[in-house]
């Protein structure tokens, strides 16, 4: 997923040339693509009492599993990836790395 700048609020999309890992059933991966979204919302919903970020989140890359994959677990997908661009998002920026001469 990429969290790119956006002009208002979160926009959710799927990219054009979604790459998909395992499951080829259109309306399942349907299914996990609107938990994915759902979780997504629910975690920048429950991030902060500020003002919504103007945010688009580009799904473009699904891997499936035949026992471990089910919506909750997208769900959960969608929640992680926030938590973790919102934290790296919070991060001082690293320093350039000295060149030893």
């Amino acid at each position: 997923m990429d969290f790119e700048p956006w002009e208002v609020c979160v926009t959710f999309e799927v990219a054009a040339d979604l790459v998909v890992d395992g499951d080829d059933d259109p309306e399942w991966q349907a299914e996990c693509q609107a938990a994915v979204e759902a979780g997504i919302r629910e975690e920048f919903a429950q991030a902060g009492a500020g003002p919504s970020p103007a945010v688009a989140v580009v799904l473009r890359r699904m891997r499936f599993h035949p026992v471990d994959s089910h919506p909750r677990a997208f769900l959960h997908a969608g929640r992680l990836a926030v938590r973790n661009a919102l934290a790296a998002a919070q991060r001082p920026p690293r320093a350039a790395a000295r060149r030893r001469g």
